[in-house]
Order: C-alpha cells, then structure tokens, then sequence
C-alpha cells in the first residue's frame, strides 16, 4: 500500500512538474510575441508621424512651388497610398510577402519627399522659411525614428524567432499556434546611394 502511494505522489510530481514547465515555455513565447506585436506598433506610430507631417510639408511648399504641381501630386498620392487600410497589416498574420507589400508603400512614399525635398533646392525664399525648416527637421526627425523602430522590431522579432526555433520549445510551438515572424529587410537598390539631380 505504501509502495502504491509513493509510485501516484511521484507520478503526479512528474505531471506537475511537465506542466510548470509546458506552462512556462507558452508564457514565454507569449511574452515574446507581445513585445514583437508592441514594437511593431512603434513602427507603425512612426509611419503614421510621418504620412502626418507630409500635408503641411506640401502646403507649405506649394505656395512657393507653383510650378511643380506633378512633384506635390505625386507625394500626396504616395501618402494616400501609403496610409491605406489596404497596406496596413496585423502582427498577428504577418508574412513577409505582406511585410514587403507595407514596405514598398513605404519606399514609394520616401522617394516621392526624397523627390520634393530636391525640388526645394530650387527655391532659396523657401529655404528660409522658418515654417518650411521646422517641419523639414521634424521630417528628418522621424525618418531617423522609423529606422530606430524598424530596428527595434527586427530585434524583437530575432529574440522571439530565436526562442521559437530552440530545442524543446520548437517542439510545442506549432502545437500552441506560434509561427515565425518577418524581419524589415533593405529595399532592393538599397546598397546604392541616391542619385539627387537639381
């Protein structure tokens, strides 16, 4: 009788132990998956920062910039485009042909104030302008932020794939429904410098 009682205390230590531990790597995984989910929220708020600025950018510009209404049409279409529910996407079903989809948004947007900010080199009274200057360094600003949170997310998103591919999690990933999450990668051509024309 003693013996049978030993052999069910061990047997439910063993249980619960494997649960402690089942239990932990799920809450872990969920833990990392949140932190990608919030970093890629970061992204996003940087994105949204700049698809904001960019119509007191062209307004301001275009009272000086009569003459390049192609340039500022092409930058609010980019915007528009950019800023579609279309084009936004859920961390949660993220892919890397939806990731790459969001980012050439995104690219097409950059080019096009890329474009804009050359076409103001020909304009010095605009240059000047103290309104024009502000919103130029909050541009600048926030480019910088994308890039800071667009390394943040792929830093999160290393941990969490990290942790997803290790023995024995992987073996329990698939089973809880967790999958592997994209990285930002550089735009094709990134390698080579802007050709800026005036």
């Amino acid at each position: 009788m003693k013996k049978s009682w030993i052999v069910l205390i061990v047997i439910l230590g063993i249980l619960l132990i494997s649960f402690l531990w089942i239990r932990g790597l799920f809450n872990g995984l969920v833990s990392n998956e949140e932190i990608v989910n919030k970093r890629w929220a970061d992204v996003e708020g940087a994105y949204q920062r700049r698809a904001d600025l960019i119509p007191n950018l062209v307004s301001t510009v275009k009272g000086y910039a009569k003459f390049e209404q192609e340039t500022l049409i092409k930058v609010v279409e980019q915007r528009a485009s950019a800023t579609q529910p279309t084009v936004k996407m859920d961390p949660a079903t993220m892919d890397q042909a939806s990731l790459n989809k969001f980012q050439q948004a995104q690219d097409a947007l950059g080019s096009s104030l890329s474009r804009l900010l050359v076409v103001v080199e020909k304009y010095p009274d605009l240059k000047a302008n103290q309104n024009f200057l502000q919103l130029q360094a909050q541009l600048e600003g926030t480019e910088n932020r994308i890039n800071v949170e667009r390394r943040n997310f792929n830093d999160a998103v290393q941990t969490y794939n990290t942790k997803l591919r290790r023995f024995p999690t992987n073996i329990f990933a698939g089973m809880f429904g967790f999958t592997k999450k994209p990285y930002f990668e550089a735009s094709a051509g990134a390698e080579n410098a802007p050709k800026v024309e005036f």
